[in-house]
């Protein structure tokens, strides 16, 4: 089956390290309340800035702690590398899977959305909007991971 939209196998490993450490770094901003803000800030360019009490501007160097962004970096780019690259034998069962495991995510993902928008409120509906970028990629790769071990531990 052709697939011309996956990444060689080659990329796989390097796709599992950033995500997992995208998702524990992620943990460890959250669950500590870890002020990533602090660490590793440097100069980068903002394409808007918008401070309370300020005038906004655009294209502006400002400095910023930048850890939470890598830690989203990681977490994006780790599961579109575990997500869509090349299995090692890659057939029309696995096509298969991958396009479920997809649609499965997207469906639970706006599911738990929807119920978020009709029963959460304020600072904890921010709270599950932020997490909202990052949980359909999480969901597929989940689901697709474990159909995929479940398909292959049941052909031995």
């Amino acid at each position: 089956m052709e697939t011309n939209y996956l990444l060689p196998n080659k990329y796989k490993t390097l796709g599992w390290i950033l995500f997992t450490l995208g998702i524990l770094g992620g943990l460890i901003i959250y669950v500590t309340d870890f002020d990533a803000s602090e660490y590793l800030k440097i100069k980068v360019l903002s394409i808007y800035d918008d401070q309370i009490f300020k005038d906004s501007s655009f294209f502006k160097i400002v400095e910023n702690g930048v850890f939470d962004e890598l830690v989203s970096i990681f977490i994006i780019v780790g599961g579109f590398l575990v997500g869509f690259t090349k299995e090692k034998i890659e057939d029309e069962f696995i096509y298969k899977l991958r396009k479920d495991s997809l649609v499965w995510a997207l469906i639970v993902n706006y599911s738990i959305l929807l119920v978020a928008i009709l029963f959460v409120y304020d600072t904890s509906f921010l709270h599950i909007l932020f997490f909202n970028m990052f949980t359909p990629l999480v969901f597929f790769v989940i689901r697709f991971t474990a159909l995929k071990s479940k398909y292959l531990r049941n052909e031995e």
